[in-house]
């Protein structure tokens, strides 16, 4: 949370360009700064015949399978938002106009490492308006078959998030962090996004990892790591799913005050969480925060 307690956007645009994990299109990306109050809102450029504009809510999340998809009302969508989101929201960016000649985010090299850089070269600007928190109240949580998600009161934001896998290049990882742009900058950013050899083709007969490569994901055969340069953290499979959290949440459209907490969760309960929680009217409250007066609004 930024100690100004002002919404932030950029100071310049900030440009790229990639392949998507799953469409494996070539895609221009633009993050462009945007007024105060207008949160994380997506542009498909290359969509001219019907309303192109895709705000980042928790209500237009219509995907979650490999990845989290957002669609508005006319049917456009763009798909696997998490990483972009993860950096948006560690770095304090709230209001953002990302533009883009494709349906997917270039996946970059499975990490938010390139989109911190990126928004980085571009700076940031303070804006006019306090920035709002939404705080738990009281605990939230989903449970599917073995896999959990919930969001208890805190007075930062935590999270601690933890996987269990039969390969023991990943066996049993936890990692328990207090969420701040420093802690994510050290912990979180550069874990990739991984996947196993025997279901890549799998994937490709449905139409998915379809830009995939061991240049922007972790590839797993049996208990051995495929990629040349190994791992960048030895836990990085579960820092990878809290990125990838952080990312989710963000859908909120601000900053949380209170601990997060996933066991083999992943986009799915991700986004069920959000949306039992903004189920839950009592169980939150809308925050804004306001330094120059005497109390918080």
């Amino acid at each position: 949370m930024l100690p100004e307690h002002h919404e932030h956007t950029l100071a310049t645009p900030a440009i790229c360009a990639g392949v998507g994990l799953h469409t494996g299109e070539r895609v221009r990306l633009s993050v462009r700064p945007a007024p105060a109050g207008s949160g994380v809102v997506f542009m498909r450029s290359d969509v001219t015949d019907r309303d192109n504009v895709i705000s980042a809510t928790a209500e237009s999340v219509t995907q979650t399978r490999l990845g989290t998809v957002i669609t508005n009302k006319a049917g456009v969508s763009v798909s696997t938002i998490e990483h972009l989101m993860a950096a948006l929201s560690a770095l304090g960016v709230d209001n953002v106009l990302i533009e883009m000649d494709g349906p997917e985010v270039p996946i970059m090299d499975g990490s938010a490492l390139p989109f911190v850089q990126l928004l980085d070269r571009a700076g940031f600007r303070r804006q006019p308006m306090p920035q709002s928190v939404i705080e738990i109240l009281k605990p939230v949580e989903v449970i599917e078959g073995d896999k959990r998600a919930s969001l208890t009161p805190c007075d930062r934001f935590e999270m601690r998030f933890e996987i269990e896998f039969d390969s023991a290049v990943i066996g049993h990882q936890v990692v328990d962090l207090v969420v701040t742009e420093d802690s994510f900058r050290d912990e979180l950013m550069s874990a990739r996004t991984f996947g196993f050899l025997e279901g890549v083709e799998a994937l490709r007969a449905a139409g998915l990892a379809r830009g995939g490569s061991m240049d922007n994901a972790i590839v797993i055969d049996g208990d051995k790591v495929l990629n040349a340069e190994g791992l960048r953290y030895t836990d990085e499979f579960v820092r990878h799913k809290a990125l990838d959290a952080i990312g989710d949440l963000y859908v909120l459209g601000m900053p949380i005050l209170g601990r997060f907490e996933g066991i083999k969760a992943g986009h799915g309960l991700n986004n069920a969480l959000v949306r039992a929680l903004l189920s839950r009217p009592d169980a939150y409250r809308v925050v804004t925060l306001a330094p120059a007066l005497s109390k918080a609004g």
